[in-house]
């Protein structure tokens, strides 16, 4: 009787045992699976975002020789997009000056470049050292100058551009409305912005760094722009259009 008690009471307890190990299993594998769907959502949406600035930066020197492919640039449909419509208001001005911002590899130089009527240098500024390297070999010409900086602060004066471009980059800044406020500071009295904002369904996951497709109009207002104009660029994006006042309404 005494040995078949003992062998009750070491099953009760192995069973016992193997509820709390299996148990915590599944926390554990609770635990691994969100941490793997933060990681996940950080790196695939948010593109290292909340993890400061340097952290976005090494990721895109990580994935600077396969940016494009990533992106799927399509460049005869960049040039008609965005070269011949910039090209077009800026045609009066022999010698226009345009930032663009986050150049990546220079998407916006290569739009215009091959512009025959476009005949204005294009600054492009980037901070990954790999993506800007990589850019500024693809945009081989005398007008393409090339700069390693942050959008904030920005390292030029006041109403120095024509045209400030900054294209899917707004939402991974630390401060959005800190980098609009920067590119307006630059652009000229009566200058053309250029920036994007992401409305596909990833959007609202970016969070604090993006803006609904029915607000952002006003927000590019609120900053002070004028002749707002939003138009669907990409699956993921809008493309606004705005200008500077010639006089501060501020």
């Amino acid at each position: 009787m005494g040995t078949l008690n003992f062998l009750l009471s070491a099953m009760s307890k192995a069973f016992v045992s193997s509820r709390i190990f299996n148990a915590n299993m599944t926390w554990i594998a609770i635990i691994i699976l969100t941490l793997g769907a933060l990681l996940f959502w950080e790196l695939r949406v948010c593109e290292g975002a909340h993890l400061g600035r340097g952290f976005v930066v090494w990721l895109y020197d990580l994935t600077a020789k396969r940016y494009d492919g990533i992106k799927g640039f399509d460049f005869d449909w960049e040039k008609r997009i965005l070269g011949e419509p910039i090209t077009d208001i800026l045609m009066s001005l022999a010698d226009a000056r345009i930032l663009d911002v986050g150049a990546g590899t220079g998407r916006l130089s290569r739009a215009l470049m091959p512009q025959l009527n476009f005949k204005g240098a294009v600054i492009s500024l980037e901070p990954s050292l790999e993506m800007l390297n990589l850019g500024r070999q693809l945009t081989n010409s005398d007008r393409s100058l090339w700069l390693s900086a942050y959008a904030v602060p920005l390292p030029f004066d006041e109403d120095t551009f024509d045209l400030v471009a900054s294209l899917e980059v707004l939402e991974f800044t630390p401060d959005p409305e800190a980098t609009l406020r920067e590119l307006i500071r630059v652009l000229m009295p009566g200058g053309w912005l250029i920036v994007s904002n992401r409305v596909g369904w990833e959007a609202k996951w970016i969070l604090g760094r993006s803006h609904p497709r029915d607000k952002f109009g006003a927000f590019l207002e609120r900053n002070g722009l004028q002749s707002v104009r939003l138009n669907p660029w990409q699956v993921d994006y809008d493309l606004a259009w705005a200008r500077k006042p010639f006089t501060n309404l501020h």
